[in-house]
């Protein structure tokens, strides 16, 4: 006598995925928006050119993170892992970019508060697509 098993269905999306997720979506203008802030507002400013290409290059990159976030939460590894790569060196370039340059105080506080609040919204997101649920969630 054959054993006939059903096919198991896809795991629930754990609820850190879901506030990962979030995480990100929130994360993801500002850290675009400290971006924008400080390429404008640099003391140095580039001409026109590269100003144009700069924004076009943030704004599809932002396109593309926002696809693998909705990939990611479908249970895809591979958009998890690049998130995570773009999360950390994200963070880094951000602290790194505190510490250098000079700016206006105003603009100083925008990008203070931009390149700060996202750096910690993502290293949570990234936190909470590691733990043992969310871990076990990706398997595609």
């Amino acid at each position: 006598m054959a054993v006939v098993t059903e096919p198991s269905a896809p795991p629930a999306r754990p609820v850190d995925v879901d506030t990962a997720f979030w995480l990100w979506v929130v994360a993801l203008p500002l850290m675009v928006a400290g971006y924008v802030i400080d390429l404008l507002a640099a003391d140095s400013r580039p001409d026109g050119l590269v100003i144009a290409i700069s924004l076009v290059f943030v704004a599809v990159l932002a396109a593309v993170v926002a696809t693998f976030l909705f990939l990611m939460r479908q249970g895809y590894r591979w958009a998890r892992t690049l998130l995570t790569g773009g999360a950390l060196a994200s963070v880094v370039y951000s602290t790194m970019n505190l510490f250098t340059g000079q700016r206006a105080m105003p603009v100083e506080i925008g990008y203070s508060a931009a390149a700060i609040f996202g750096s910690v919204l993502l290293a949570g997101g990234v936190y909470l697509l590691h733990r043992k649920d969310a871990h076990e969630f990706f398997n595609r």
